[in-house]
């Protein structure tokens, strides 16, 4: 099998279920920016996953790059298609609560916002977060025109609170100096 189709060649994909849509369709648009969240998160792992110590954070990043891929699905999915793609459990957004909780228990409290940088994997996370926010407004765009999985939203918004909190984290296990912004 070719990897190319040429069936895009006129600006046309097709979504799950077959329907042909324009690939600036808001639903194309967010299952593509998701899956450029989706390559980040894996880039944010290998480059984790070289320290034995953060290997919960792997674990954490695994499962994430597992539900990327289903909220892909769902907002990659035309209106013949809808039986074709699970929704989002609730149990999703629950986990993410309970993991963005227990990174925050063993941080500082702060009142200011967090600068990114300080070590390669603290940065990487606020990349995450910040193409998760993207990722958020996109299927908020589709969900208006199309309507989207209720819980793939929350799941994104959390997902970006986890990405935070995932930097802050790092930065305390690599021991690098937090900047707070301060105007």
């Amino acid at each position: 099998m070719k990897i190319y189709t040429k069936t895009g060649d006129r600006g046309m994909t097709s979504l799950i279920g077959g329907e042909r849509v324009f690939k600036s369709d808001e639903r194309v648009e967010a299952y593509g920016t998701v899956d450029e969240l989706t390559a980040f998160t894996a880039l944010l792992a290998d480059e984790l996953r070289a320290d034995a110590t953060a290997a919960a954070y792997v674990d954490d990043l695994n499962r994430i790059l597992s539900r990327l891929m289903s909220v892909e699905a769902m907002l990659a999915t035309g209106t013949s298609g809808s039986d074709k793609v699970a929704p989002l459990p609730a149990e999703a957004v629950s986990w993410l609560e309970e993991r963005i909780d227990a990174m925050q228990s063993t941080l500082t409290p702060i009142d200011k916002f967090t600068l990114p940088g300080g070590h390669r994997s603290v940065s990487l996370s606020h990349v995450c977060r910040t193409v998760c926010r993207r990722a958020e407004r996109a299927a908020l765009r589709a969900d208006a025109r199309y309507g989207v999985d209720p819980t793939a939203l929350m799941w994104l918004n959390r997902l970006s609170d986890y990405f935070y909190t995932l930097g802050r984290a790092l930065t305390a296990h690599y021991g690098v100096e937090e900047t707070l912004w301060i105007p």
